[in-house]
């Protein structure tokens, strides 16, 4: 399993990065490390399945900047530039606790999304026109998931876990051999 993950979690994260490289835009972001491990070591897991994965980031990218704009920070630099003050105290709260709320309330959660929230009200990534390359990051990610975990024979979903499945509480870790 260690193995796995680190095959895949290398190989996946170079390719969109690569991708950002080749563009020279933001394709690639903290958060989707812990989605990739996420994708890969629990791929049968609810969080893990795609329909959670994108709905997850994209609410919590969406959070993010209109908590951005709510405390006033949307012309600002990042906080890593210039530190913390209070305006970002509050959108940076603002933006998990909403995003946290709306994936439960939506039932799409997927923890690594309070991160891109986290990193989109602190400044890191403050314009709109970022947030469709953000997007397709994630769907580099999720398409590469797919990929590999059904070459490995792992039945990740096309969209979301089956609800049979979840309400009869099977489990969320595949067996490899």
């Amino acid at each position: 399993m260690a193995a796995f993950n680190f095959v895949n979690g290398t190989i996946s994260i170079a390719l969109v990065s690569l991708v950002a490289l080749a563009t020279q835009e933001a394709f690639i972001f903290p958060s989707l490390g812990a989605t990739a491990f996420i994708l890969f070591y629990v791929p049968l897991a609810e969080p893990a399945s795609p329909r959670n994965t994108l709905c997850g980031h994209l609410i919590g990218a969406i959070i993010g900047l209109l908590s951005l704009y709510a405390f006033g920070l949307a012309d600002h630099p990042s906080a890593f530039s210039t530190g913390v003050d209070m305006a970002r105290v509050g959108a940076a709260g603002l933006s998990l606790g909403l995003t946290s709320s709306l994936m439960v309330i939506l039932r799409v959660a997927h923890p690594p999304a309070g991160a891109t929230a986290l990193i989109v009200s602190l400044g890191l990534m403050p314009n709109p026109a970022q947030l469709p390359v953000l997007m397709a990051g994630v769907l580099l990610l999720l398409a590469q998931a797919f990929v590999i975990n059904r070459l490995a024979g792992i039945p990740y979903p096309l969209w979301s876990k089956n609800r049979t499945e979840i309400q009869e509480g099977q489990p969320s870790t595949p067996k490899r051999p």
